[in-house]
């Protein structure tokens, strides 16, 4: 057990700022947190090979998981070895990780946001944070992120992204998307320059692995309906979307199965 952490389900009386004024990023997966953990792609084991050879992590080192949800990165971070802090402020999202990751003795699940973990200062030597650095209030997260590495402590955002327009699946599901008129939220795409001016000048680089996703039609509309845009059952375009959405997978399925090209990402470095 990682020193200064307490028993292994770890609970902070935090209050929790509001990151956004219509919308509570911290709350916004509540109502779809059994899709999210069904149906969202997983990781390469590239992606932990690379954490462990950059920051020279040895089994049992202490890594902090980051807006780590139901726990899908935090898995393999404990597969691996690693003593893991799973922070997440989310309840529902939160419970779900402790539930299927509670058996993992170097699992410690922490109820906090990103900008203020209750973690002790140098405790980690590599923060990770998948699919959630977008939600992250930065400078705040910068200056708690720097409290809680060690010096020489590396920092990893990482990414599952869809190519577009790589194939006719992916650009029939773009366009669906679109139809929404959401301002759907740019993650790296379009914000690169904000992900890297995170970082120290000259620690920064990214890497690229291939993580197609295969589908059969419940797995995609699981993974549809997990996003925090997609409308819910009680919205007025929701079974229009529906319907089109299974259009789409049927002129795609081959034998029942369609697949996403996409690539994992990891923005990386020192702060």
């Amino acid at each position: 057990m990682a020193a200064g952490l307490g028993p292994t389900i770890v609970s902070h009386n935090i209050c929790y700022m509001k990151l956004n004024s219509l919308l509570d990023p911290t709350q916004r997966f509540s109502n779809r947190v059994d899709n999210y953990r069904r149906y969202r792609p997983g990781y390469p084991p590239a992606v932990i090979d690379l954490i462990r050879k950059t920051a020279a992590l040895n089994p049992g080192a202490a890594v902090a998981d980051i807006g780590s949800g139901t726990g899908i990165f935090t898995r393999l971070l404990l597969e691996a070895g690693f003593d893991v802090s799973a922070v997440e402020p989310n309840e529902p999202m939160r419970q779900v990780a402790e539930a299927d990751l509670g058996s993992f003795p170097g699992f410690h699940s922490i109820t906090a946001p990103a900008e203020r973990t209750g973690l002790p200062d140098h405790h980690a030597g590599a923060l990770t944070a998948a699919q959630s650095f977008h939600w992250f209030e930065r400078d705040l997260a910068q200056a708690e992120f720097r409290r809680i590495l060690k010096p020489d402590g590396w920092v990893f955002l990482i990414w599952n992204e869809r190519k577009p327009r790589s194939s006719t699946f992916n650009r029939d599901y773009q366009a669906l998307l679109a139809s929404f008129g959401e301002n759907l939220r740019v993650q790296t795409e379009g914000n690169k320059a904000a992900v890297r001016d995170f970082f120290v000048p000259g620690s920064y680089r990214v890497d690229t692995f291939d993580n197609p996703h295969r589908l059969d039609w419940e797995q995609l509309r699981g993974r549809f309906l997990s996003s925090s845009y997609t409308p819910t059952q009680d919205d007025p375009r929701y079974p229009s979307l529906l319907a089109r959405l299974e259009e789409i997978f049927r002129s795609h399925e081959q034998d029942g199965w369609a697949e996403f090209e996409q690539q994992t990402s990891i923005h990386m470095g020192r702060l």
